[in-house]
């Protein structure tokens, strides 16, 4: 049992602190104290008002939809430095909040969804990578292309683009995966790097890779994602920030996600 000490258990103790002292009061105190006529007090207060809140916004966070907000350029062209996502807690099966036990298998990760996840090296930071491979799939990368169990993802070319984390030149490429799926990478044709791999992905865990394949810290790097560190699929930017031009990507908004 793992338990992290972020803002799920922050939110968890807010909770059941509240709720402990509005139970407590109403069975012990609260009628003796109407019966003299006093107020109640400001911590009573205080449960009273925020108990209910805090508890529906604990139910939805952990059990239906959790906000995220993107930092970095690793999922480029798909997602962006500074995009706000919503992400699908349930599709990977519910989960308990702070000890991320699964209670209800729902669904299991696909090759080529978008997924959030705890870092393996450091569990109280969160990373969101598209699903290369799944538990017995074979994969290969190699000169900038990927093989899934003996099939080539296809890529099409699809002009220049300019990397917003970077400003770097890259190559926009339209990449199908053997499922069918297609979605933009972004590859620099004159960067080398020695990542090509050709493994297979044990029982248990999932392969991630950013869609900025080369300005992606992911799984070629540490390794793979057990199961119980995933959180949730996500499905669309919710409002997007430009940093650098300080202002709204309003034609990012309502951008599914897939």
């Amino acid at each position: 049992m793992k338990i992290y000490f972020d803002f799920p258990l922050i939110l968890t103790l807010l909770v059941f602190l509240s709720g402990i002292i509005f139970l407590i009061d109403r069975l012990f105190f609260a009628a003796k104290r109407k019966q003299k006529g006093k107020n109640d007090p400001w911590y009573v207060d205080y449960a009273v008002s925020f108990f209910p809140v805090l508890l529906i916004i604990l139910l939805i966070r952990s059990f239906l939809i959790q906000p995220y907000r993107v930092p970095s350029g690793s999922l480029e062209p798909t997602i962006l430095p500074g995009d706000f996502i919503l992400v699908n807690q349930f599709a990977y099966g519910l989960r308990l909040p702070v000890i991320n036990t699964k209670i209800w298998p729902i669904g299991e990760p696909k090759e080529g969804d978008i997924a959030l996840f705890r870092y393996p090296v450091d569990l109280s930071t969160i990373l969101v990578k598209r699903v290369i491979g799944v538990p017995g799939d074979h994969i290969v990368y190699q000169n900038k292309q990927l093989t899934i169990n003996g099939k080539l993802a296809k890529q099409e070319g699809n002009g220049t683009s300019i990397d917003a984390e970077d400003n770097g030149a890259v190559d926009r490429i339209y990449e199908k995966l053997p499922n069918g799926m297609r979605h933009e990478i972004f590859v620099r044709s004159n960067f080398y790097s020695s990542d090509d791999f050709d493994i297979k992905v044990p029982p248990g865990v999932y392969f991630m890779m950013g869609d900025n394949r080369d300005k992606s810290n992911d799984s070629r790097y540490w390794g793979f994602v057990p199961e119980e560190n995933l959180i949730g699929k996500a499905m669309v930017i919710w409002m997007s920030w430009d940093k650098e031009k300080n202002m709204v990507r309003f034609k990012r908004i309502g951008k599914s996600l897939y």
